[in-house]
């Protein structure tokens, strides 16, 4: 593909500058003796019009969108640098207004939108030197109180900047095409954790909804499970339901793609969407997990409180398991307890830990719920000696 538009751009083009590709999927085009600012603009509009023409490789017709950065070396202490510079950041703006469009230079773009692209540049030398690290929130069975899985969250020490949070730093990684190598990564280092756990506690892992556009992504799980050792049935795969949304047919076949290797599916942030409840009957998931949102509510709210009822017997109803996000209080706990929630997480038992941490962190939480019992077991004949006295 990069061959094929590399030529037909250079028709394109036709002998107006100097084409050459800088790297992955980036070409830049030197205009010498460029025109006004309406000849750039045609050009610009002809390139990308040239470019939307479908490409024959092989006999598969492949269709690509371009995005377009210009910058003018008009003042005479502008350099080479800059003017690269300035093209990048006209590029990034274009891509940030949607694909297939061409946006010049100005003077007033924004330093957000500096910070954006340098951030994605520098997202890219992380993925190479594997800057990043998992750490892992328990999630604890209501009824026995015991950590049933924890849920990999991904972490990104910038050797600069400090810590840079996913809600930064994901979005950034989608837009630019990145997901699909961390999001692997982030498979195949969770598979890892896990399987030097206790073999009856499983790993969730979210997956971004662009994960599901690479259609190789069933068999990078399988292979993180084979490298790992870890039985299928210990990894959990969260999405949300815009996978769904997005090319439901193709993306319900990879979702019975995963649960045929033996992994469980779930649906993440539930509640939050306009159309859960419709997806609910596309897919038979085994777990839906209640949006934090909720549980910030309870118990004073009894919008909230009624909604976390309705999807616990719903699940119920449906052989699905709940896991409440969030849950930062032992009023919160008791709530859910009584309302049949399955599965909790949240600061109330831990933050998420680092992988080495994860061996105490599970000795900690077990001798809890083992206190627990103890002192519920006590009660029991205390209670029954009242009710024979009275």
């Amino acid at each position: 593909l990069l061959k094929t538009m590399s030529k037909r751009l250079t028709r394109t083009v036709a002998g107006r500058g100097i084409v050459g590709r800088l790297s992955g999927d980036e070409f830049a085009l030197i205009i010498p003796d460029a025109g006004d600012r309406a000849e750039l603009e045609r050009l610009a509009q002809h390139i990308i019009d040239a470019m939307a023409e479908p490409f024959d490789l092989d006999g598969h017709h492949v269709t690509v969108g371009i995005s377009i950065g210009i910058a003018r070396g008009t003042e005479a202490t502008t350099t080479p640098e800059d003017i690269v510079r300035n093209a990048d950041m006209a590029l990034y703006r274009a891509k940030a207004e949607g694909r297939g469009v061409f946006r010049f230079f100005e003077q007033g773009m924004d330093s957000a939108m500096i910070r954006r692209r340098q951030l994605e540049m520098d997202l890219r030398q992380a993925i190479q030197d594997e800057q990043f690290t998992l750490h892992f929130q328990p999630i604890m069975d209501v009824a026995s109180g015991r950590v049933v899985a924890f849920e990999s969250l991904l972490r990104w020490n910038h050797p600069l900047h400090g810590s840079i949070p996913p809600n930064e730093f994901i979005p950034v990684a989608e837009e630019a095409g990145l997901i699909g190598r961390l999001g692997g990564w982030v498979i195949r280092q969770a598979c890892r954790a896990a399987a030097e756990w206790p073999r009856d506690i499983r790993v969730a892992v979210n997956l971004s909804p662009l994960q599901f556009g690479d259609r190789n992504h069933v068999s990078v799980v399988a292979e993180s499970l084979n490298q790992a050792g870890l039985d299928a049935g210990r990894l959990e795969l969260e999405i949300t339901e815009s996978v769904l949304l997005n090319d439901s047919e193709a993306n319900l076949q990879i979702l019975g793609d995963l649960r045929r290797l033996g992994a469980h599916i779930v649906m993440d942030d539930f509640g939050t969407g306009y159309s859960s409840l419709g997806y609910l009957r596309s897919f038979p998931f085994d777990k839906i997990k209640i949006d934090k949102s909720f549980i910030d509510e309870i118990p004073a709210n009894r919008g909230s409180g009624a909604i976390i009822k309705a999807i616990t017997e719903l699940a119920r109803n449906l052989g699905m398991a709940t896991t409440a996000e969030g849950v930062e209080s032992r009023e919160q706990l008791d709530y859910l307890r009584l309302q049949g929630c399955s599965e909790v997480q949240g600061y109330h038992f831990s933050p998420a830990r680092p992988a080495d941490e994860i061996p105490a962190l599970l000795a900690r939480l077990t001798a809890e719920a083992m206190r627990q019992v103890t002192i519920e077991e006590d009660a029991r004949p205390a209670r029954s000696q009242r009710a024979e006295t009275a």
